[in-house]
């Protein structure tokens, strides 16, 4: 069955075991949603030295009607990809494989791309070559309301949604860097999955449940 996901930045593993599991279905990647603070759309969520921390893309005001998705812009607002950039290398530099990734990422902190929604396609498609993960993507050409023979997922990953709620997905334990001082923490950003188990990524996403009932 195909997928319907909204765009993303830097996903949760949630998210990410989703997209292996489509088992060569189209992935549809929604463009045509109004856009909405506070989601997974500009936000991931990384764990360091003090416990999980929220990174948010910040992007330029669209007046006061409603903006899809696929037309918002990225601010330069606040330096963001260097504070981005900082806090994943503070994070992570101390992770067994985040050396190993760096040169794959740091690119989307140092050139800018325009749009959110290619900034984060870009990112998505790269990750899911790092881990090994064969992915058909396209994005929506119109909303669906009602998407027929696609599992709709728009809605249901998002940070106002705990990830308990999601039935088909059951996170699998992984080393993080910090687990002596927070315990595992699930469903972090996929990166923190990455950097913390590199080529062994893809058998943590194979072990964690998400299969449609």
């Amino acid at each position: 069955m195909n997928l319907l996901l909204s765009s993303a930045y830097l996903a949760p593993i949630q998210y990410y075991t989703k997209l292996l599991h489509s088992h060569g279905n189209t992935v549809y990647i929604e463009a045509f949603d109004h856009y909405v603070k506070q989601t997974y759309r500009n936000r991931c969520m990384i764990t360091d030295a003090n416990g999980p921390l929220a990174l948010t893309i910040p992007t330029e005001k669209t007046g006061e009607g409603k903006c899809l998705m696929r037309d918002i812009r990225i601010s330069d607002h606040g330096n963001w990809r260097h504070q981005h950039w900082n806090a994943l290398e503070a994070a992570y530099r101390h992770t067994p494989f985040f050396q190993y990734y760096e040169d794959d990422f740091r690119p989307f902190y140092e050139k800018k791309i325009p749009y959110l929604y290619d900034f984060n396609m870009q990112l998505t498609q790269l990750i899911c070559e790092l881990i090994g993960m064969e992915v058909s993507f396209s994005p929506t050409e119109q909303y669906l309301h009602h998407p027929d023979g696609m599992a709709d997922f728009r809605a249901a990953i998002s940070p106002k949604i705990p990830w308990e709620e999601d039935g088909e997905f059951v996170p699998a334990e992984y080393y993080q860097v910090f687990k002596e001082k927070h315990g595992f923490i699930p469903n972090m950003s996929i990166v923190d999955l990455l950097f913390n188990m590199g080529p062994e990524s893809i058998i943590i996403l194979n072990a964690n449940q998400s299969q449609p009932k």
